[in-house]
């Protein structure tokens, strides 16, 4: 059965087992561990977003009912070096020095400044509130458009902008000069992830063996052990990260907190287990944020409206450090590296600064600029098609890029980008004319309507060219180990981790189809460092492509030993033998000759049967990494039909369409509620999601009053088609990462089908986020 088109449990939809037990409460989060010793932490937190420490009396907190621990930024900096997110592919980039709590200086509002561990969370939160801070308040620099002209919030750095690139393809300037530009402004929000579970952990260290353990809520578990162990002077195999149910990350907990960090200090400091669960407010003041950019972007044209090429420059606000240890290259890397991707073009040129701000800290979150970078190069198409007269599909389609591999200018090397296919599905699947016809009759009627397109490139599975060769602790490999317990169960212990994706389900299948057994053979185990092999974890759209083939590829092994063990008992070749349904058959006859049950028995307690030339191995270890691929590429594209409410500024979402490939599709289920989930999370950054600040720095979204997330009642059924399931050109299973590609494009259709609704209404575009309805109603020239 190595045929992996055969009917079996590959490509099957099938539901998340877990499902069951989380739905009837008996979740294994980190606030559902029982540690009876446990005690709760509260943070005194910044409240301004630029200030001078000048002193901290916590005489009185420390005295309080309860209080076993006070500890000051000062107190922890003797326990926990400092930490900088440091690149060697950027080594001219300014990385001013963190620590877990602010020591002398509170640079954004909310930052930590102290810690109070308490017998329960109360009594901490009283104590927080009897230590006195002498504050000196400083002038908070918010503005990214003049980071550069203003003092630096560091000091010793001397200027606010981390990073300035420049990048440009050969003959840029020559081949961009003259024709047709056209070009547009784009404002991006802040926003976050607002996970279900908020941020967690529970630190207990012993210091007789002085061991570690921590259970967290937490993307990257692997990565926590070298960072926690480095930071806190520990050896590594001493420190042991479990993350049981996760519930939602969105690469927001993919980061190292100077809260969660401070946490283990006090577990060093008092022996003894400690606990810190964020609330909303504190998570929505202290969760990473991303996407504030300020964008100015052109498409040139030649003769015949032919693509020259894109020019852009940026600028992308990060807060006031980089995060640490990933930095925040990823969203300004991804303008640099996929702007125009879908399209054949000839030249790219781009700025990019990347500024310190008094901001809460940004990260990564779901998309890691894709949404920007689609945003930008869909908008410039939308806008040249218009300039020119054209029907915006037919002028992608006549500068789509055909011919693989192909470089772009961008210097992206791109193995092979689906979207002929995914554009013939969508003619074939959707009734173009008819939204068209719909749009033209809703606009005679006075009615504001529109629609629009955008074609989406998601890069998934990373290889190691951006952390490894950046000297970054990030693994771009994973890990699994598979092996045949005594009773013919198979274990499979995986460096993945679960958020709620069904990512352990899609690898049971794998394992499942490898071994010819049924998925209730099969039993997952993720989320330990002590147990599961050294893995990148689950961020990025990369659990399935990597984690899996890994787990592929130890399942094959143990495969092929149980047919060479199989191929002894029955004195038949291996190769004349087959695994099917828990057994092993005949390939001719299909009679059963042995069961794994049977096999496993005796391999394990009767291993002389097999003759004395070579012990039995039923345990199968492989890990994976992608080598000479930088990345995967999903491809798809999303149309989305909008009305705007002329009097109110209300915008109604009437359709959104995704066509999307994504390689080999183990589980259609998972990949489709991925796609939708994702395509929700898109949308709502576009339209109210928003980390808002007042003129001091202050955060005001600290509420999910204040911070809007997406509701059922505002979205429409997400409609998805799937275009084929083409070989992939690389040495394994062909699995193409989702879980980012409808977030990727979800935006920038919206995006369009609004501005579409607005010029024909005789308004102007608008490209300010996020949408809310005074934005819209000064479009529409209704304000």
């Amino acid at each position: 059965m190595t045929d992996l088109d055969l009917p079996g449990v590959l490509g099957e939809r099938v539901p998340v087992p877990r499902t069951r037990r989380l739905l009837a409460g008996r979740g294994r989060y980190t606030a559902d561990i029982d540690h009876t010793r446990a005690s709760e932490i509260a943070f005194l937190r910044s409240p301004h977003a630029h200030a001078r420490i000048v002193a901290i009396d916590a005489v009185n907190a420390r005295a309080m009912p309860g209080v076993r621990l006070v500890l000051t930024g000062a107190d922890i900096a003797e326990h926990c070096q400092g930490f900088a997110a440091t690149s060697a592919l950027y080594p001219q980039m300014l990385a001013p020095v963190q620590h877990p709590l602010a020591v002398h200086v509170a640079r954004w509002h909310g930052e930590p400044v102290a810690m109070v561990v308490a017998r329960t969370r109360a009594q901490a939160e009283d104590a927080c509130a009897a230590i006195d801070v002498e504050w000196e308040v400083l002038e908070p620099m918010l503005d990214p458009a003049t980071a550069g002209s203003e003092p630096s919030i560091h000091p010793e750095l001397g200027s606010n902008v981390a990073l300035h690139i420049d990048q440009a393809s050969e003959g840029a300037t020559r081949v961009l000069s003259g024709g047709m530009q056209i070009g547009v402004d784009l404002t991006f929000n802040r926003h976050t992830g607002v996970p279900i579970e908020t941020r967690s952990i529970l630190a207990h260290f012993d210091p007789q063996e002085e061991r570690l353990e921590i259970t967290m809520s937490h993307q990257c578990p692997h990565q926590m052990q070298v960072e926690f162990a480095e930071l806190l002077g520990l050896a590594q195999h001493r420190v042991r990260i479990r993350t049981p149910d996760v519930g939602g990350a969105f690469g927001i907990k993919q980061q190292l907190y100077g809260d969660e960090l401070a946490a283990c200090v006090a577990a060093v400091v008092l022996g003894r287990p400690v606990r810190f669960i964020a609330d909303r407010a504190e998570a929505l003041l202290s969760d990473v944020q991303a996407r504030e950019h300020r964008i100015s972007a052109r498409v040139h044209l030649g003769d015949e409206g032919a693509l020259k090429g894109f020019s852009l420059s940026d600028i992308h606000a990060i807060g006031p450090y980089l995060q640490y240890p990933r930095s925040n290259l990823g969203e300004s890397r991804a303008l640099l590296s996929l702007t125009g991707a879908p399209y054949r073009f000839e030249a790219f040129s781009a700025s990019v600064d990347i500024v310190f701000q008094n901001k809460g800290m940004c990260g990564h979150y779901r998309g890691v600029g894709h949404p920007l970078v689609c945003a930008v190069t869909e908008a410039l198409m939308d806008a040249a098609a218009r300039a020119l007269g054209e029907d915006p599909i037919a002028f992608r389609l006549r500068h789509l890029a055909e011919d693989f591999p192909y470089k772009a200018p961008t210097g992206t090397n791109y193995e092979r980008l689906a979207f002929a296919q995914c554009f013939d599905a969508l003619e074939a699947e959707v009734d173009l004319d008819g939204i068209k016809g719909e749009v033209a009759a809703a606009r005679a009627n006075g009615r504001v309507m529109g629609w629009g397109i955008a074609a989406f490139v998601e890069q998934t599975a990373r290889g190691p060219g951006f952390y490894g060769q950046g000297r970054q602790p990030v693994s771009s490999r994973d890990g699994a180990v598979v092996r045949l317990e005594p009773s013919g169960t198979i274990r499979c212990l995986s460096s993945i981790t679960e958020q709620g994706q069904g990512t352990e389900t899609g690898v049971r299948q794998l394992v499942a189809r490898a071994l010819g057994v049924s998925l209730d053979q099969v039993e997952m185990v993720t989320g330990d460092t002590a147990v599961s092999p050294h893995g990148g974890g689950t961020w990025g759209s990369r659990a399935m492509a990597i984690g899996g083939q890994a787990a592929w590829n130890a399942a094959q092994q143990l495969r092929a030993e149980v047919l060479r063990l199989a191929g002894i008992l029955t004195g038949e070749a291996p190769e004349a033998l087959d695994i099917e349904h828990g057994t092993v058959t005949g390939k001719s006859d299909r009679a059963v000759r042995v069961s794994l049950a049977e096999l496993a028995e005796a391999a394990h307690f009767r291993p002389d049967t097999f003759g004395i030339e070579q012990q039995p191995q039923l345990t199968a270890s492989a890990e994976y990494g992608p080598l000479t691929q930088p990345f995967r590429c999903g491809t798809g594209i999303q149309l989305s039909q909008v009305e705007l409410d002329a009097g109110t500024g209300q915008l109604t979402l009437l359709r959104h369409i995704v066509v999307h490939e994504a390689g080999r599709v183990v589980n259609p289920l998972l990949v489709d509620e991925q796609i939708r989930g994702g395509v929700a999370q898109g949308l709502g950054g576009f339209l109210f999601e928003h980390c808002d600040y007042d003129v001091e720095g202050r955060a005001l979204a600290t509420s999910l009053a204040q911070y809007r997330v997406p509701q059922a009642i505002d979205l429409p059924d997400i409609e998805l088609i799937h275009a084929g399931n083409p070989p992939f050109t690389d040495d394994g299973l062909g699995i193409v990462g989702v879980g980012e590609a409808g977030t990727v494009g979800a935006g920038a259709a919206l995006l369009n089908a609004l501005n579409d609704a607005l010029i024909g209404a005789g308004g102007k575009p608008i490209y300010d986020l996020p949408l809310s309805p005074p934005r819209l109603l000064r479009a529409l020239g209704a304000l």
